[in-house]
């Protein structure tokens, strides 16, 4: 079984040991993430995560995040590229906190498990509830020293290894983006799609003013929506879709799903009806 197939039918593992990881410690930890993230952090308890974004004071999201909490810190899990930038843009911020933060990226791994059978492989302490494909899954971060260990244990449990791009394929086959290719700092919070990341009662934290007036307005010009585009060729990033051969929007990522016998991929869109991307038609799939 290929981790294509298994990231539908079975179970795979993905290393996602390159991703960002930065510890949050002391008794402020919870309040200066809450006041610096879109989500409500100060209702995590120990053992549970949640995703949120990072805004600039003019509502354009910087980066996302996962967050998991544990007893005495909070894990911050991040795309590559935002590891530095996240790191100085919350250590700007402490000021009179109680709040240290550590790069612990190379000192620990970070594996994904997804697939219909992925629940029955959990397994350590550091366990959070995340998708990275948008199939049922889960994510473990451990000591970079158990790793070998862990992917041995996972092997044998009938884990298949899937490759970076298995995984991409599967998670645009689901319509979930990812920060750096489909959302980046152009992008408004709810031009995403994304409203989970979101927490509309939380109180203050930067770059609200401009989610509660987007909120307020009702409806943002352009949204990132899944599509189904009949062809056997991924269009590149940057094509543009027409809706009735005018200008709609344009494409972010796209992919060949051999499951679909289609293409399937992610566009930022202002209209959503007699679609076509390079001659092909297309078709707004809702996500479920």
């Amino acid at each position: 079984m290929t981790g294509y197939e298994a990231l539908h039918h079975g179970a795979a593992v993905v290393d996602l040991s390159a991703r960002g990881r930065i510890r949050a410690a002391g008794e402020d930890r919870q309040r200066l993430l809450h006041a610096m993230t879109t989500n409500h952090v100060q209702e995590l308890e120990p053992g549970r995560s949640l995703y949120a974004f990072f805004l600039n004071a003019q509502g354009r999201i910087l980066a996302d995040v996962y967050i998991h909490c544990a007893a005495d810190h909070l894990l911050l899990d991040v795309e590559p590229e935002m590891r530095e930038k996240v790191f100085a843009h919350l250590d700007r911020y402490i000021i009179a906190d109680d709040v240290t933060l550590e790069d612990v990226t190379e000192a620990t791994a970070e594996l994904a498990v997804a697939g219909p059978s992925a629940a029955a492989l959990r397994r350590g302490e550091m366990v959070f509830d995340s998708t990275l494909t948008g199939q049922p899954g889960f994510r473990v971060v451990v000591p970079a020293a158990e790793k070998a260990a862990l992917l041995a244990a996972l092997r044998a449990a009938g884990c298949v290894e899937a490759t970076a791009e298995e995984a991409r394929t599967v998670r645009l086959e689901n319509g979930l983006p990812r920060y750096g290719e489909d959302v980046t700092e152009a992008n408004l919070a709810q031009e995403t799609g994304l409203l989970h990341a979101l927490h509309f009662n939380k109180g203050c934290y930067l770059g609200q003013e401009i989610v509660e007036r987007v909120r307020s307005r009702g409806h943002v010009n352009k949204t990132l929506r899944a599509l189904r585009i009949d062809a056997e060729e991924a269009p590149a990033a940057g094509t543009k879709v027409l809706s009735g051969g005018k200008e709609a929007g344009e494409i972010t990522s796209a992919v060949y799903s051999p499951a679909q016998g289609c293409v399937r991929a992610l566009a930022y869109l202002r209209a959503l009806e007699n679609l076509s991307v390079a001659g092909a038609p297309a078709q707004p799939v809702q996500q479920g």
